[in-house]
């Protein structure tokens, strides 16, 4: 019977001692095994994970290790269960928990820091410094779900109380899994950029990050937002998600085309999410003078940057790891309020048991795949047209 010291159940959400749970093996290799549910301790509950959606930082793992760091080194065949854009409900808590009542339904944030070290003192959690010490028998009371503790591709997961954000009925379990996402774009351009209305943005790539990043901005009264990637498809849904232009950079030079969007100047952020080449050296022309980048993507190789033109100019260069400060908070009422519709991203649906179908979708764009979402139950593959 599921049980620990001071870990509260209730009948109404019977809790198996076993659960499904996919684990990673050699790089690119995923088996569906069983593991033991595990037990919340002080200051975390047990989140039946109900949806959980694949990020491109899930692919990274899987493929190829970074960013997750388990027991000091790469995730390969160490037991690891990846994935951390997840939503579920509450069913047991941990000893002392009362937070949050069982039952309720949850989306969580990915880091909770170890709550001692100095940038968790200054609120600053997914830059923790005891980042990765948390798995297996060093316990720092740092976790990222998915990163450094196993995260969502199974049936339930331990989440820490600072990382749970409570949601209405009236949100689906997919729109639910995209709070995080949103919530990265809200940390970039309020806790760290200070994005306040009437300020000119432009996100470089319609990625999932990015494709948020345009409703966020927009939503914050951002003018204009522009929206400059490769893919008419993913540019139309920016536009319908609050992006005032797109620019296709297949067709014309970005930086030119920002300018001229700008009333002839360079604008007062940029939101970097395409991780190409050349993206940082065309963000820093695109700003003013005194204007921010915020870098939110992972770049496969290191980037040649003209450092010169960032002292001349006056320009803040800065990098976001997730979603930090509890902007997800935010970005959650921002969806509860229905200042844009974050479903607009979400395009497949798959069971937990089709992961690695999933998988290929999202990373092979099959079907033009945008944010693919695999439910632990009662869930066929289906695709939901983005509208």
């Amino acid at each position: 019977m599921y049980a620990g010291p001071g870990v509260k159940t209730s009948p109404d959400f019977p809790v198996p001692e076993k659960m499904k749970a996919w684990v990673l093996g050699n790089p690119g290799e995923l088996k569906l095994t069983e593991k033991p549910v595990p037990v919340p301790k002080r200051a975390e509950v047990l989140v039946r994970i109900d949806a959980v959606a694949i990020c491109a930082t899930d692919l990274e793992i899987i493929d190829h290790g970074p960013p997750a760091s388990i027991q000091g080194g790469k995730p390969f065949n160490k037991n690891f269960t990846p994935g951390h854009e997840y939503m579920g409900t509450v069913v047991a808590l941990g000893p002392g928990v009362d937070e949050y009542p069982i039952g309720q339904r949850v989306t969580v944030e990915i880091h909770a820091g170890c709550g001692q070290c100095k940038r968790c003192r200054e609120g600053m959690y997914t830059s923790c410094h005891n980042y990765g010490l948390n798995y297996g028998d060093v316990d720092k009371g740092h976790r990222a779900n998915g990163f450094t503790t196993d995260g969502g591709f199974c049936e339930y997961q331990i989440n820490n109380i600072n990382t749970l954000i409570a949601i209405p009925d009236a949100m689906s379990d997919e729109e639910a899994t995209l709070v995080v996402t949103a919530g990265t774009a809200m940390y970039g351009l309020t806790e760290l950029g200070g994005l306040v209305a009437g300020e000119s943005v432009v996100v470089t790539g319609p990625g999932p990050i990015g494709l948020l990043g345009v409703a966020v901005a927009k939503a914050l009264g951002a003018q204009p937002v522009i929206l400059t990637g490769t893919r008419d498809n993913r540019l139309k849904i920016g536009r319908e998600l609050g992006a005032d232009h797109v620019v296709n950079v297949r067709n014309e030079d970005a930086v030119e085309a920002v300018k001229r969007l700008n009333g002839g100047k360079g604008v007062d952020y940029v939101v970097e999410c395409s991780g190409a080449p050349n993206a940082v050296n065309e963000a820093i022309r695109m700003v003013n003078r005194g204007g921010k980048v915020c870098l939110a993507a992972f770049p496969h190789a290191e980037t040649p940057v003209d450092v010169a033109h960032i002292v001349r100019n006056n320009i803040y260069l800065f990098g976001i790891r997730g979603e930090g400060k509890s902007a997800t908070h935010r970005a959650e009422a921002f969806m509860s309020q229905k200042r844009f519709d974050a479903t607009k991203i979400h395009t497949h649906t798959f069971a937990l048991e089709d992961l690695p179908t999933a998988i290929r979708y999202a990373k092979d764009r099959v079907d033009d795949a945008i944010k693919v979402v695999v439910k632990a139950k009662g869930v066929s593959a289906h695709r939901v047209a983005a509208e």
